[in-house]
């Protein structure tokens, strides 16, 4: 079951680095393997059951749903607990619950019925495969994906270049596709066993190895009505954002945490002279939940969007400050397998969350538009 364990700062105020939503069971698990599923696939199809035994992917769900009933911030946390012990479980989690948002989201309320609780339950798969539609969103790019549409449904055709939690016991995922005219945009849900959809071989990843991460092809791939998420993508994902990306802000977050951690551990008289910049980046991760965390639950952060993007860029300075902090603290330690604690995954894993779409590129060409014409895609 899922327990909290929280301890106060200060009169009335809780810190994240204070709170857990995962069990003592599951943290113990990801710490014993969190080296084997960056490393390599072979506890991939284990990681979606092991994290849905510990209840997590109902966290910030309403209760009507089936979900916790607490707010949508929690799903946030839970990504950046993930994110202390293994970036490849963060980044699994954050795959199946963007997608659960995905369905949560839609107005198809049969489809809703029909996936919600196989993927609360992590009995089905996620897969959130709209990098490419959130960079069209922000007018950085085209989609991959068109339909064309008759009396009968739908048909796909295109390709996914990038897709988390393809996992091979079956999996759902979510794509924007535009019409021939490149003048309507919808948003479907495709089931892994559709006729045309080709999952190709496991991207050869530097690390996240577990995520089950690789590219899908459509050619002709049938749906009917019943499998639309939502008839217009422009619509649909602005309201979906801000849990998109507010969820990967979490996985900057728990890497900081961890980092952060094992400097403090590491600091000795000769490097004391770090103290100063550790608790510096500590105070800013605390800034950045507490900004992160009432924006999302207030809506704030989906009436601005600017905002957001901001702060999904700070995760990644903040991140990245944090590893480099905990190499200096660590020394020639950081360099010795046996003595680095993990210090050489989280260097890797610093290095992917400049890459996760929306990049950090993207977000900096983005947030230039916004601050020049005040409106983002």
């Amino acid at each position: 079951m899922l327990s909290i364990r929280m301890s106060a700062s200060g009169p009335g105020r809780m810190t994240m680095e204070a709170m857990t939503m995962l069990d003592d069971i599951l943290t113990l698990w990801l710490e014993e393997r969190a080296e084997a599923l960056d490393a390599d696939a072979a506890l991939a199809g284990a990681l979606v059951p092991r994290l849905a035994l510990a209840q997590i992917f109902k966290t910030g769900v309403p209760a009507s749903a089936g979900g916790s009933g607490d707010k949508p911030s929690a799903a946030i946390g839970v990504v950046a607990d993930l994110a202390r012990y293994s970036m490849s479980a963060a980044f699994v989690f954050w795959a199946q619950r963007a997608l659960i948002e995905c369905v949560l989201a839609s107005p198809n309320r049969a489809l809703v019925q029909r996936l919600l609780p196989s993927l609360l339950a992590g009995e089905l798969a996620g897969a959130p495969g709209l990098s490419n539609a959130m960079k069209f969103l922000g007018g950085l790019g085209q989609l991959q994906t068109r339909f064309t549409s008759d009396a009968h449904g739908f048909t796909l055709d295109g390709r996914v270049s990038w897709a988390t939690n393809l996992q091979r016991q079956g999996f759902v995922l979510a794509l924007a596709a535009g019409n021939q005219e490149g003048t309507d945009t919808s948003v479907f849900a495709v089931p892994s066993d559709a006729d045309g959809l080709t999952r190709e071989p496991d991207l050869d990843l530097t690390g996240l190895r577990g995520t089950s991460t690789a590219v899908l092809r459509l050619a002709g791939v049938r749906l009917g009505e019943d499998w639309q998420l939502h008839p217009q993508a422009k619509a649909f994902l602005p309201g979906i954002r801000p849990m998109f990306v507010g969820m990967q802000c979490g996985l900057g977050l728990g890497l900081a945490r961890a980092s952060l951690r094992a400097a403090r551990a590491a600091l000795d008289d000769g490097r004391s002279v770090l103290l100063g910049e550790l608790e510096a980046l500590e105070a800013q991760v605390r800034d950045l939940w507490e900004a992160l965390s009432t924006g999302v639950d207030s809506g704030r952060l989906r009436e601005r969007p600017p905002e957001l993007l901001g702060l999904r860029m700070r995760m990644v300075e903040i991140a990245t400050d944090a590893v480099q902090l905990e190499l200096q603290a660590l020394g020639g330690r950081a360099y010795l397998r046996g003595e680095n604690g993990g210090f050489a995954r989280r260097w890797c894993e610093a290095a992917f969350l400049p890459v996760v779409t929306p990049t950090l590129a993207q977000l900096k060409a983005e947030f230039a538009r916004a601050q020049v014409t005040g409106t983002v895609g």
